[in-house]
């Protein structure tokens, strides 16, 4: 399942605005943010990076102001790590994911089970970008850039799903990126603060799993912040799969 999930995060970089390939790694970039959690690189499936590969990653970031950063399963090409980390590279943390299958999917019942919707107009998705803001605490800003990507997904073969509050806002959302090679990432599950332990994180996870299922993906994985998400994970079906890797270049490597 690695390399899957590995050839999804390449597969995926590849449908940014703009991208560059170096060396072995895929960096994909989108001129309308400066966030690290967009522009980022990942190796390919078994790539060994020279030194001079690895400089040539750095440049591409340091051309456009970005600082360095990859995201990749270690498992699956392990010369990169030591290649980076000799370079100057960190690591910032290790996540393990988590993987759900047609099989294992377990869809919440009930007949007071929160009502999960499918957004249409630019208020809505406004709405979602906004409650996603809140549920993550500050650690982006919803913007114009945040609502645009979230209809792309939808429009684009993913998958956006919410439940409406009772103010006619967002509750809590969840994204599924479009699927490349049989699977699909799904992220940024949140809940605003007030409307947590209510069901809806379960909800959308499992609808935006539902919705890929029938498109045709074979899987759909999603990486865990904690054991409490985990717990809400793994009740609609996702199971332990593997682990990715988040390395960036220190400021002070950067401007050396």
């Amino acid at each position: 399942m690695d390399t899957i999930v590995q050839s999804f995060a390449v597969a995926n970089l590849r449908r940014r605005p703009e991208v560059v390939e170096t060396g072995g790694f895929v960096i994909g970039f989108d001129p309308s943010t400066t966030s690290p959690y967009i522009n980022y690189a990942t190796p390919l499936p078994g790539a060994e990076p020279s030194a001079a590969d690895v400089a040539a990653l750095v440049a591409a970031f340091r051309e456009r102001g970005l600082r360095p950063r990859l995201e990749f399963a270690p498992d699956t090409a392990p010369a990169v790590e030591p290649a980076l980390r000799a370079a100057g590279f960190t690591v910032e943390a290790t996540h393990e994911y988590l993987v759900c299958t047609p099989q294992t999917l377990a869809v919440p019942a009930g007949d007071d089970l929160p009502l999960v919707e499918v957004p249409a107009t630019e208020e809505e998705y406004t709405a979602i970008d906004g409650a996603l803001a809140e549920a993550f605490s500050g650690e982006f800003a919803s913007s114009p850039e945040g609502v645009a990507r979230l209809r792309r997904t939808q429009e684009n073969g993913g998958a956006v799903r919410f439940v409406r509050a009772p103010d006619g806002r967002c509750a809590g959302a969840a994204g599924c990126s479009a699927p490349a090679v049989g699977t699909s990432e799904l992220s940024g599950v949140g809940t605003r603060p007030e409307f947590r332990r209510r069901g809806i994180a379960a909800a959308v996870t499992a609808a935006c799993a539902a919705a890929l299922f029938a498109q045709g993906a074979e899987s759909v994985w999603l990486e865990y912040s904690g054991e409490g998400s985990r717990r809400v994970y793994e009740g609609v079906g996702f199971r332990p799969q593997g682990t990715r890797l988040y390395v960036s270049l220190p400021e002070a490597a950067v401007e050396s």
